[in-house]
């Protein structure tokens, strides 16, 4: 469940897009083992990467869920959360795991991207760390503060930048790749630093080193999704249900299979399982109702038309992207709902 963040959308960035993610080392692909599916159905790409909420899809794979759901799905790892944002838009996936932040940045630059369903909620997995010494978000005026740029983290210093009457000019903000600005954090080259679990544990082996604030603070903030692209549900629509249902299959398998299903995360993580069961009071993972009721329109954050409305306007005031994305189109609720009846059958 690990990630994450708001996309860069500069120019040359985007010039440069395909060329850097076709050279990328970091991708790594699963094979497809869908004996019961036909060889004629070419595989679904989707991409996750280091997040909590997200690494239940590596239990899909191992405990063969995709197959069981007969959708074949070729999951690809990526290293890097924004390697994978970056792949999506460039058609290199047909799928993703990313915030809502990212989405509507995305969908902004252009992209036609959907939200089918909320993997999770951050409540508490993404924090601002910083040394001793700091003890108010006052204190990171002049100070130098890493976060990956364009990321969820990267929100989330601004958020609390702006609720402490700051903006990013006030601070000496260094764009570090995440892993990396953990470990710049732990040299002791910055003074503070934005990472996402589990990143966090690796930010906090700097002796002296404390959580200024983080996504708790924020609450409905930094929600998780898995994003298809528009022509994906429009030529297979039964796959994108396939991949929705394999995702409630697999949370169930979690819960029958504690044990099991936190030592394949844990793996993935490259955490031991007593460190990773210590992230789950920092993820949300939505059920079914919950989903429901995010999809619905509402006058607070659990609504994700409002929280789309709501991020859409501050990522424009804080210079991230520089036009609304049409929110329309970007939610559609038919897959949530059609397991969600199944159920009920």
């Amino acid at each position: 469940m690990n990630i994450r963040k708001v996309s860069s959308l500069l120019t040359v960035f985007l010039l440069t897009l395909v060329f850097a993610i076709s050279c990328t080392p970091n991708q790594q692909s699963s094979t497809p083992q869908n004996s019961n599916i036909s060889a004629n159905t070419a595989p679904i790409s989707v991409g996750f990467s280091a997040w909590p909420g997200w690494f239940p899809w590596q239990v899909s794979q191992e405990q063969k869920l995709f197959q069981t759901n007969k959708v074949n799905v070729d999951l690809k790892w990526f290293d890097g959360y924004l390697d994978s944002i970056n792949a999506l838009r460039a058609g290199q996936l047909n799928a993703n795991t990313q915030t809502l932040n990212d989405t509507i940045s995305s969908v902004a630059a252009g992209s036609d991207q959907v939200i089918v369903l909320v993997n999770d909620n951050s409540i508490g997995n993404d924090k601002i760390i910083v040394r001793e010494g700091i003890n108010s978000i006052a204190d990171l005026k002049g100070k130098k503060v890493a976060a990956e740029e364009g990321t969820v983290d990267h929100f989330l210093l601004l958020l609390g930048l702006q609720k402490a009457g700051l903006t990013q000019a006030d601070i000496q903000f260094q764009p570090i790749e995440t892993g990396a600005a953990a470990a710049a954090f732990v040299a002791g080259q910055v003074d503070a630093v934005g990472v996402f679990a589990p990143f966090t544990t690796k930010a906090f082996l700097r002796s002296g080193s404390k959580e200024l604030f983080s996504s708790k603070d924020f609450p409905g903030a930094i929600p998780d999704h898995l994003v298809v692209s528009r022509k994906l549900i429009n030529e297979r629509p039964q796959d994108v249900q396939a991949l929705v249902n394999t995702w409630f299959a697999t949370l169930d398998f979690i819960k029958a299979n504690p044990d099991k299903a936190y030592e394949i995360m844990a793996r993935r993580a490259g955490v031991s399982v007593s460190e990773y069961k210590a992230y789950d009071a920092g993820t949300k993972i939505f059920s079914i109702e919950e989903n429901l009721q995010a999809f619905s329109a509402g006058k607070d954050m659990k609504s994700m038309s409002f929280a789309a409305d709501k991020i859409s306007k501050f990522l424009i005031e804080a210079g991230l992207t520089k036009q609304a994305p049409n929110l329309n189109q970007m939610f559609d609720d038919r897959f949530v709902k059609a397991y969600a009846a199944k159920q009920k059958s």
